[in-house]
């Protein structure tokens, strides 16, 4: 690790760029994903080709949720406590949370990881497309759970937003 705090130094003098934790975040998605490879194989599934395009936007928007509320939703706050700092609220029952400086590279690195949705979403879009792999019934259920509480998201704060114009209008 000597090596990358010197190249970190050296890559950025004046911020600090936690490289040594951003190692560690990669080699865990490499294992997810060899993992996740590895049960394919010996389960015997067969990869599709070509996934159907309802699977694709399923686990689009899924991955679009699951990713959010892992990552800012109130409730998932202890599982990012460890790593994070309460800073205020972001709106619907999101968070906004600082990383926390104190600590280890990798505490900072897995930090930026866990509070970020488009960093998290490569990770669960992963999970999601070995898991349509191997159990294919299972997860189009997490994910049609998880698209229709989107959707429903995205509802809430249309009529919201409805309602707010026409008590203003």
């Amino acid at each position: 690790m000597a090596l990358l705090s010197r190249l970190a130094r050296a890559y950025a003098p004046h911020e600090h760029r936690p490289l040594d934790g951003y190692v560690v975040a990669m080699g865990a998605f490499g294992a997810m994903a060899g993992a996740l490879a590895a049960a394919t194989r010996l389960s015997g599934r067969p990869v599709p080709d070509r996934p159907a395009m309802a699977d694709v936007v399923l686990l689009s928007i899924a991955t679009h949720k699951l990713s959010r509320l892992v990552a800012k939703d109130a409730v998932t706050s202890p599982l990012r406590a460890p790593f994070t700092r309460y800073a205020e609220p972001a709106g619907a029952a999101e968070l906004n949370e600082e990383v926390r400086d104190e600590g280890s590279s990798v505490r900072h690195g897995l930090g930026e990881l866990i509070t970020c949705p488009f960093c998290l979403a490569v990770w669960v879009s992963t999970a999601l497309t070995g898991g349509l792999v191997l159990a294919p019934r299972l997860t189009r259920l997490a994910a049609t759970a998880l698209t229709a509480t989107a959707v429903s998201d995205f509802l809430q704060l249309a009529y919201t937003i409805t309602k707010e114009k026409a008590e203003k209008g």
